[in-house]
């Protein structure tokens, strides 16, 4: 399995609502700037910045500076260790179905 210190910070990081919106935006996106982020979003510019810096500590984003503008784009390894987590509680729940389906078919064939 995964290392638990990155999946407990890709979670906590994705846990906020706010930050996970700013997240699929940035992923909608191939690369975006804060300005743009901040638009519409009914969230201030700072508080975007701080959610955009959390999701680049977390490994969700990266940024490419360009003059007075920093653009993000989402970083497509950084959902990798939750992706793992996940794929072990999958072959869980894939046995349990089996053992589920199996079981059903002695009771109801």
């Amino acid at each position: 399995m995964t290392d638990s210190s990155a999946i407990n910070a890709v979670m906590r990081t994705l846990a906020d609502p706010t930050r996970r919106a700013v997240f699929e935006r940035v992923v909608s996106a191939d690369e975006i700037t804060v300005a743009v982020l901040t638009r519409g979003s009914g969230v201030t510019q700072g508080a975007i910045s701080q959610h955009l810096k959390s999701l680049k500590q977390a490994g969700l984003v990266a940024e490419r500076p360009e003059g007075r503008n920093v653009f993000y784009r989402a970083e497509p390894n950084g959902l990798a260790p939750l992706v793992d987590w996940m794929s072990h509680y999958g072959v869980f729940w894939r046995d349990r179905f089996t053992n589920l389906r199996a079981l059903l078919k002695e009771i109801d064939p």
